[in-house]
């Protein structure tokens, strides 16, 4: 067992938007560490939103995170031999780290096109409240309001 949790490292915000966000994005699509490549997909994706919505593709990419964040989720919890799914409010740190996760999973799962295009559609998608993350979270939010009978074995 841990003795400690490890320190939050904190991540400076992105050289062009100055967004810590937009720089949590670009590691999160980084592999293999080739950060340069991951920032100019990021870069290329906020381009193509500026074309199609004419608005700050700032403010469209924190709308779609703000949208895909969840607010609840289950957790199982042993209890006398049996699992249940504990519905439980999401820390911020998580919610940001699920919307990303979905917000990804949902632009690689798109077909045809380059990377940037998917992801531009499926941020746009997502600050519009549709889209595969969206419903990810809906999902997310249903199982909650399922399992709230067993609200009371809180962890």
């Amino acid at each position: 067992m841990r003795r400690g949790s490890p320190a939050q490292r904190t991540i400076a915000p992105d050289v062009r938007y100055n967004s810590v966000n937009l720089q949590t994005m670009i590691l999160h699509i980084m592999a293999r560490g080739k950060k340069s490549l991951a920032t100019r997909l990021v870069y290329q994706t906020l381009d193509v939103i500026k074309e199609r919505t004419q608005k700050s593709p700032i403010e469209v990419f924190d709308a779609a995170l703000r949208n895909v964040s969840p607010a609840m989720e289950v957790r199982p919890r042993r209890v006398g031999g049996a699992t249940y799914q504990v519905p439980m409010e999401v820390g911020a740190d998580r919610r940001v780290t699920l919307a990303f996760r979905w917000i990804l999973d949902a632009a690689r799962e798109r077909s045809g096109k380059s990377f940037p295009d998917k992801l531009a559609s499926e941020l746009i998608d997502a600050s519009t409240d549709t889209g595969s993350a969206i419903r990810k979270r809906d999902e997310t939010h249903k199982m909650a309001e399922a399992n709230r009978a067993f609200s009371h074995y809180r962890i």
